[in-house]
């Protein structure tokens, strides 16, 4: 093995370091590189089999990312005190550097590939996400692996009218705008963004922004692959048989041209149709050169994608006729399913998603651990399941994959910015789409049927969110922008976006781009057929459900929030828990107890919930001097008697505050368990003072100065 060159090098962005070190760190790994940020560190480390994968017609590429919790000085919270399965933010992280860099590779290239990027150092103000995709580029453009094209990410904010390239933690939670661009010296190639209702014109100025910024990176990064003399791996080109290609085109264009067209027959129809065309070609040629057969698969699949290409580009026709800006036909219920506590059947054309929202209290928030804070609780989820039975196909059945997780982030993205705050609405929120028939855009169908159903269940959302999966088809100066794309325009498109927002703007997009030369107008193009796109979803979708329901689901708890004194939360919680534990069983209430004396009291039950209120008011109300109490003789003793003003509260009545007589015996006067009127008259600290003769006292005033007004 050759020794590997050290390499040093910083270059300023966003107004601080970026540094990539070389030539250290895993020198064993093909290509290696630590990546830093600030006090962010990652590892990134990049390998490739020296011989391909037999029998593939894909790149077997895995990319993984890992965030040690040493990396910010923690030791994990669970039993085995070490990292286990990757959690959400780790999965969706593997997405972004695996998007933008499974195109760049060589065409041809089947050797078996993994990248693996590992915090190995967190700071409290950089998010190592956005790195991970510029350090993955270094790691695998500084190698002999055939990755031949540099890469960069970078993040984009908006605060106050002002763009911010890679802003902090803190300015991203403050930002309008949260945009992730991953793309290459001359084109964007992934976009993932979250956002506020921002319109078409800001979106379309930070990506320019980012791409500024992108391809100064990129430069760079060619700069050091210069110096460091890289050598990569020679990848054969694929040997095309040019008469095989001819005679197949000639024999099956016009069929496959055919059943291609979804006008008249549904998607399974054509795909049964197409797959017993492909099965004829395979066959026509000789079994015992599985080379032919192997070439005929090859070549009727450009075909399939040269007929589709042609269409869209030459004849301006898509497979179902639709216009390019036509949305398929759309069918929304809600309040489909009855004991949920709201729901939506959400259908467009082939595509259909049944989704649910489901109110919970503060008990159902997810705990989850964060490098940058640690244990964090999250209100909001959203879980997007997809099926094999929505392609007509049997298959795995169990967790959820990379890809349901990613679809289901993207929905959540679109959805939280429009929820009311916690402090007007008290509940967590847990949304479930089942995706139940695809044909292109389930993750835009989750996002209109979460809307709807959010309605459903009275959440007083902002305003309706709807979603539509955009394509483009692009051959020189030629280009086709499509909307609401089907399975096959989104297979062999140049371009799949995602866009989601209200009628005022986008709350999410997600971008892939596998070609160069997409400029700023074809962009501002295509969001602008999107947003016309959205305004007609939203339509139809205001047609079932224009707002919020008044009244949440009878199913539903009801949440009682009410504060107390946060010194009186012990007297709450109890030893041990044990005065809580006996309310939640006599009242069958969930009860929350907040540090800032927040209570939450949630049960579908109003009596109970009266209930616990009542009691809680008890334990922890105070006596007010001047306010008279009904209370009872808890204790006698010989200088007075114990009066229980409230629950667990006693007060003092002294002997001489009992009677306007004087009194030689307590017991002559009061017996234990009597109920009695009291009035407090003084307070020092936890003891409180009461009387009896202030209220005989008022009681014998009050005659008096009604005589005196009638004179």
């Amino acid at each position: 093995m050759a020794v590997k060159k050290y390499l040093n090098e910083t270059i300023k962005l966003g107004g601080r370091d970026l540094t990539v070190e070389t030539g250290k760190v895993a020198k064993q790994a093909d290509g290696s590189v630590v990546i830093r940020y600030g006090d962010t560190m990652l590892l990134v480390a990049a390998v490739g089999a020296k011989q391909p994968r037999e029998g593939i017609d894909f790149f077997p590429l895995t990319v993984e990312y890992r965030e040690h919790n040493f990396a910010a000085g923690r030791i994990p919270g669970n039993y085995f005190r070490r990292e286990g399965r990757p959690n959400e933010k780790e999965v969706l992280t593997c997405r972004l550097i695996d998007r933008p860099c499974r195109p760049l590779f060589t065409k041809g290239f089947r050797n078996e590939t993994q990248v693996i990027a590992s915090v190995i150092s967190a700071d409290p103000d950089n998010d190592p996400d956005v790195i991970a995709i510029t350090g993955a580029s270094c790691a695998l453009y500084l190698s002999d692996i055939p990755f031949s094209t540099p890469i960069a990410g970078v993040r984009v904010g908006l605060i106050e009218g002002r763009y911010i390239i890679n802003p902090t933690y803190d300015e991203v939670r403050e930002s309008r705008l949260n945009l992730i661009v991953a793309g290459t010296e001359e084109a964007i190639v992934m976009v993932e963004a979250g956002a506020k209702e921002v319109s078409e014109e800001i979106m379309v100025e930070a990506l320019m922004l980012a791409h500024k910024e992108i391809n100064r990176l990129c430069r760079w990064q060619k700069e050091l692959y210069k110096a460091l003399d890289v050598q990569k791996r020679e990848v054969a080109p694929p040997v095309i048989n040019e008469e095989m290609r001819g005679e197949i085109a000639r024999n099956y264009t016009d069929r496959l041209r055919a059943a291609l067209d979804t006008t008249g027959q549904d998607k399974l129809t054509s795909y049964a149709t197409v797959d017993a065309m492909k099965k004829e070609v395979v066959e026509s040629y000789p079994a015992d050169v599985p080379e032919q057969r192997q070439m005929a698969k090859k070549l009727f699949d450009e075909l399939k994608e040269k007929i589709f290409r042609d269409d869209i580009l030459d004849k301006r026709r898509r497979p179902d006729n639709r216009r390019f800006s036509e949305i398929r036909p759309i069918n929304c219920e809600v309040g489909w399913l009855p004991r949920v506590h709201g729901s939506a059947l959400f259908t467009r054309g082939e595509t259909q998603a049944i989704v649910t929202s489901t109110l919970g209290t503060k008990q159902n928030e997810q705990f989850m651990d964060d490098l940058e804070m640690g244990e964090v609780k999250r209100r909001f989820l959203l879980h997007y399941n997809f099926p094999s039975f929505s392609v007509g196909e049997v298959g795995r059945f169990g967790s959820p994959g990379r890809r349901e997780i990613g679809h289901g982030a993207l929905a959540r993205r679109a959805l939280e910015p429009v929820l009311p705050p916690e402090s007007e609405f008290p509940y967590s929120l847990r949304i479930v789409s089942d995706i139940t028939e695809s044909n292109g855009s389930s993750s835009m169908a989750t996002i209109c049927g979460g809307s709807l159903s959010l309605m459903d269940a009275g959440v007083p959302i902002k305003a309706s969110v709807a979603g539509v999966a955009m394509g483009l088809v692009m051959e020189g100066n030629k280009y086709a922008i499509l909307s609401d794309i089907a399975g096959a325009e989104d297979h062999y498109g140049d371009m799949d976006f995602k866009v989601a927002g209200t009628a005022e703007g986008i709350t999410a997009l997600q971008m892939d781009i596998k070609i160069g030369g997409i400029n700023a107008q074809i962009m501002t193009e295509a969001l602008e057929q999107a947003r016309k796109g959205r305004l007609h979803i939203l339509s139809v979708m205001e047609q079932s459900i224009n707002e919020p329901r008044e009244d949440l689901s009878p199913y539903a708890p009801r949440i009682i929030q009410i504060k107390i004194n946060p010194d009186k939360i012990r007297d709450v919680i109890g030893p041990g828990g044990k005065i809580i534990r006996a309310l939640v069983e006599e009242t069958g209430a969930k009860i929350d107890v907040e540090d800032d004396g927040t209570v939450s009291i949630a049960t579908a039950d109003r009596e109970a919930a009266q209930m616990a209120v009542d009691r809680i008011r008890g334990l922890t109300a105070e006596a007010e001097i001047g306010q008279t109490y009904v209370g009872t003789v808890s204790r006698i003793v010989d200088f007075g008697a114990f009066i229980e003003i409230f629950p667990g509260t006693d007060g003092l009545l002294h002997i001489s505050e009992i009677s306007n007589q004087r009194v030689r015996d307590v017991r002559d006067e009061l017996k234990e368990g009597q109920q009695i009127m009291v009035k407090c008259i003084g307070k020092e600290g936890n003891k409180i003072k009461l009387s009896r003769r202030a209220i005989l006292r008022d009681e014998q005033k009050q005659p008096r100065e009604e005589a005196a007004e009638q004179e």
